[in-house]
């Protein structure tokens, strides 16, 4: 018996079997490449596709459960086949400026559907253009990927749900996201993990899987990245640096505030309090490879800090520690030592990461006493050694680094992964 988990990130996918017992018996992965946007939906249901048919016939067929994550805040507008009806917004597209300003005004104080990147910001910017009957669901990418492999379409997970307006207390969407946006063209709320349906049979057949294969609600890529790391006691923290640097510490207490980005994930009887900051590896890939990142690396000395102050954004716009969509980069002066520029960007990426824990203990969550690293950033001890310096808590590297690891594990474990991390 196998257990299916697949991640959707910013530049690929990969898929993680497991078997029983935890361990991994099979990953790939598909690289996205430079997606146009119109062709970025058909890209991620050929990578689907790919990931599951590209499996061993033996464990194809001893395929248990699939769970997927995917991008908080992405959104699709589909008809009821599933089919898109515009090119998908990305987590980070920031044009749902009216959309946001109205959201605030109507909502909850604080809610972070207000924040210009939102899952309901897209919603209501979508349903602007398309008008009343150009779409019939709007989905997070993770639902998407979800009602493709099932057939069913319209329900979504608390987590991925956040963003278009869930109510945390209720588990539901309150009455001013039903006012703003009509909850028939919304997914239901259901827990992380939920049992949605089996692998329609023609596509098990397509596929060549167990028909009796059943897709679990999902995850955002970050949280799968926090169950793949295995914490379980409050304070502990999981730093996921991919694309993006997103943190996520497990608290005894909710904390929110949309003036830094900061919001909590529904996580059983505690909360996963914390933020995503624009600034990560995207940043770094665009001046180094792998091989100049690891190269390079090893020319400074982590345990003294760079001079060097920069704010390294990819383009203008930060969610997190402070949300502020005009926020402009600062990636100069640039030294000719490209060593030195590179401990100034890490040493930079750290600094930002340290104000995101500062700023979730001065907010009342749980203080972070150690923190976990996932992703692909998570292979540098070097950048780690830094940021230990500057976080003042130990800092390692997960066992499992992987975000489809941790939606492996929600495809084994179901709602009872959350369960199981009451104190």
């Amino acid at each position: 018996m196998y257990f299916l988990g697949i991640d959707f990130g910013t530049s690929g996918a990969r898929g993680c079997v497991i078997d029983t017992e935890g361990a991994v018996v099979a990953e790939d992965a598909r690289d996205f490449g430079n997606l146009d946007e119109y062709e970025r939906a058909s890209i991620w249901r050929e990578a689907l596709w790919d990931l599951v048919a590209a499996l061993p016939p033996a464990i194809r067929s001893q395929l248990s459960d699939i769970a997927l994550d995917g991008t908080s805040g992405t959104v699709l507008a589909c008809d009821e086949e599933l089919s898109p009806r515009h090119p998908p917004l990305l987590y980070n597209d920031d044009r749902a400026v009216d959309e946001a300003a109205l959201i605030a005004r109507t909502a909850t104080p604080g809610h972070p559907a207000a924040a210009v990147t939102s899952g309901l910001a897209k919603v209501l910017w979508l349903k602007k253009r398309l008008g009343l009957t150009g779409a019939r669901l709007y989905l997070n990418q993770a639902d998407w990927l979800s009602g493709l492999l099932t057939g069913r379409v319209g329900m979504t997970d608390y987590h991925n749900a956040l963003k278009m307006g869930l109510d945390l207390d209720e588990l539901k969407w309150p009455n001013w996201v039903e006012y703003l946006a009509d909850v028939d063209y919304l997914p239901v709320p259901v827990a992380p993990g939920a049992r949605l349906a089996a692998v329609s049979r023609p596509r098990a057949r397509y596929l060549g899987v167990n028909t009796a294969c059943m897709v679990h609600a999902g995850t955002t890529d970050s949280i799968a990245a926090f169950l793949a790391a295995g914490v379980t006691q409050s304070g502990d923290a999981v730093t996921s640096l991919g694309s993006t640097l997103v943190l996520k510490l497990l608290s005894d207490v909710r904390v929110e505030s949309s003036e830094h980005g900061v919001y909590s994930h529904w996580f059983g009887d505690r909360w996963l309090a914390g933020g995503a900051s624009n600034a990560g590896g995207a940043v770094l890939r665009q001046f180094f490879d792998d091989r100049q990142l690891a190269a390079l690396s090893e020319k400074f000395d982590p345990g003294i800090a760079s001079p060097l102050d920069y704010l390294p954004l990819p383009r203008a716009g930060e969610r997190f520690p402070v949300n502020d969509p005009q926020l402009a980069p600062r990636l100069s002066p640039r030294p000719a030592d490209d060593a030195e520029f590179l401990h100034g960007l890490l040493e930079s990426l750290a600094r930002i990461e340290a104000r995101g824990y500062g700023l979730l203990a001065e907010l009342g969550a749980t203080a972070v006493r150690r923190v976990e690293t996932a992703g692909g950033g998570a292979k540098n001890p070097v950048w780690t050694s830094i940021r230990q310096r500057l976080l003042g808590v130990p800092v390692t590297r997960a066992a499992h680094t992987q975000a489809a690891y941790g939606a492996a594990l929600l495809a084994r474990d179901g709602q009872q992964r959350f369960a199981a991390n009451t104190p």
